[in-house]
């Protein structure tokens, strides 16, 4: 009988007699969240339904929200100072596009700019069973504006918040541990250098 032994050392094992440190941070942390009530096809039928909306009607419900967080994006970024860019093309990269604004604007704590995109997201359609005699939404796809807020938190380096324009709004952050770990060297006094999102030198 043949018995196969794979080696389960960590590379830090591995390679032991060759570093002279170990640094560690999470990678990309990404967060997710929505509004309970409107989170699931059945209960946002409920919703309608409880304030007496007639579900082929869910479409005229949803438009004031979505004119109300374009409003609210254009009220943030203006009490900030911050520009709000329209990127229709999507071979252009959202972080390329705010570095060059970083390197103009520095990395003060703040929001920083804001990204509008048309993306798919997820939404509701209105829908009648003629088999049961239901009226009810179900879960569907669509493209929709989505709003990036780009951010500088003190801690955490650059974040930045996802924000459809569609019901059932579901947000996404996310933030770099890479970052992170960049302002504690920065704190700290230690030299460093970044490509990208890698570190390529970190000195003692």
């Amino acid at each position: 009988m043949l018995t196969l032994r794979a080696s389960h050392k960590l590379l830090t094992e591995r390679y032991m007699d060759r570093l002279t440190g170990v640094l560690s941070c999470y990678d990309r942390i990404v967060i997710t969240g929505t509004l309970p009530g409107a989170c699931f096809a059945d209960d946002m039928t409920s919703f309608l339904r409880s304030r007496g909306i007639r579900v082929f009607d869910y479409p005229q419900f949803a438009l004031p929200l979505r004119e109300r967080i374009r409003e609210n994006a254009q009220a943030l970024a203006a009490k900030h100072g911050a520009a709000i860019e329209h990127i229709a093309k999507a071979h252009l990269r959202k972080e390329e596009v705010v570095a060059k604004v970083l390197a103009a604007r520095g990395a003060a704590p703040g929001l920083v700019h804001v990204i509008a995109a048309m993306e798919t997201c997820a939404t509701y359609q209105s829908w009648h069973d003629k088999g049961s005699g239901r009226t009810f939404l179900r879960p569907d796809t669509a493209k929709c504006l989505h709003y990036y807020f780009y951010w500088i938190d003190r801690e955490l380096g650059l974040l930045y918040g996802r924000v459809p324009t569609y019901c059932p709004f579901r947000l996404q952050v996310y933030c770099n541990g890479h970052s992170w770990l960049a302002r504690r060297l920065a704190r700290d006094g230690i030299d460093f250098a970044t490509a990208d999102n890698a570190f390529v030198r970190i000195a003692d």
